[in-house]
């Protein structure tokens, strides 16, 4: 069997900074194989963006308060994963709370007024949604459906899947630090997944989750926020309020499949103190969170 080497890429997709190492023969085959896990990161993005008009995204919330349309079997197993988020989660995981982004604006740095977001609540909630597969309806008119929940880290799955099929069997990609690897280094030792601190410079870490095979993926308030008489306003909404997550720093979360990861770190990110770390020791995931108050708790 002919010597491993590693080698790797970098490449900007879903608004990130993306990166794919391999463990390949020679420069060639890691070619081959990096470049067809970017094509799968490309179709995904293409597919469930809401910014393209040609998107399953676009065609869906199109027709939001109309007939309901039928959808690919890719999308009604992301559906049937996102209805599952929902009851599990009691609500805190929810497709349809993109619409909130109307009240928030990240760029502006401006506070919506509370009727702005109470105006907003009535498209808000899966329970609404008619969900028959593979049929799918939003009843009212101005709902949305928006992947991006969990869109990143689907396509992190995906992208390693890719390489697997075409004979690659160690590597990671990493989707704005979403991770998903699928085999150790080539001298057989996990790969370390530095965790960015929330608080700090980009690039400085607060730890490392070491995976070989399986998936990390961090939810936190630092990415987009803005700062307002002392208060930190971050992306991330709560479907039920409508206002930003305020518990945690940042939740990373280590699990089989970078979808799942990702979920767990969001629905975490949503919940108290309390409450998030219940959850995540009844999930059996290895994490590292960081609450507001700067302390930091492991699995």
């Amino acid at each position: 069997m002919a010597a491993l080497h590693e080698f790797g890429v970098e490449f900007g997709a879903m608004a990130s900074r993306c990166e794919i190492r391999v463990c390949a023969p020679d420069e060639a085959q890691a070619r081959a194989w990096t470049e067809a896990a970017i094509a799968e990161v490309r179709r995904i993005e293409a597919k469930y963006s809401r910014y393209r008009a040609d998107s399953v995204t676009a065609r869906i919330n199109g027709a939001a308060g109309g007939a309901a349309l039928e959808v690919d079997d890719e999308t009604a197993a992301l559906l049937d994963f996102a209805a599952r988020l929902y009851e599990q989660s009691g609500g805190l995981f929810d497709l349809t709370s993109g619409v909130l982004r109307r009240a928030w604006d990240f760029t502006a740095r401006r506070v919506p007024q509370q009727e702005e977001l109470d105006a907003l609540r009535p498209l808000i909630g899966w329970s609404q949604v008619e969900w028959r597969r593979p049929r799918l309806r939003l009843p009212r008119a101005g709902m949305e459906i928006d992947f991006g929940g969990i869109g990143k880290e689907y396509a992190a799955d995906r992208a390693a899947a890719a390489m697997q099929a075409h004979g690659a069997r160690r590597g990671f990609v990493n989707l704005g630090g979403d991770v998903r690897a699928f085999g150790p280094q080539p001298d057989g030792r996990p790969w370390s997944i530095g965790i960015q601190h929330p608080r700090a410079a980009a690039g400085t870490t607060i730890g490392a989750i070491e995976v070989a095979r399986g998936a990390v993926a961090t939810s936190g308030d630092y990415e987009r926020f803005f700062e307002r008489a002392g208060r930190r306003y971050c992306h991330l909404l709560d479907p039920r309020s409508g206002w930003p997550a305020a518990h945690w720093q940042s939740v990373s979360v280590a699990a089989p499949l970078c979808v799942a990861a990702g979920a767990c770190a969001t629905i975490a990110m949503l919940m108290p103190v309390s409450e998030a770390l219940a959850f995540l020791r009844g999930q059996g995931v290895q994490f590292l969170a960081v609450a507001a108050d700067g302390r930091v708790y492991r699995s």
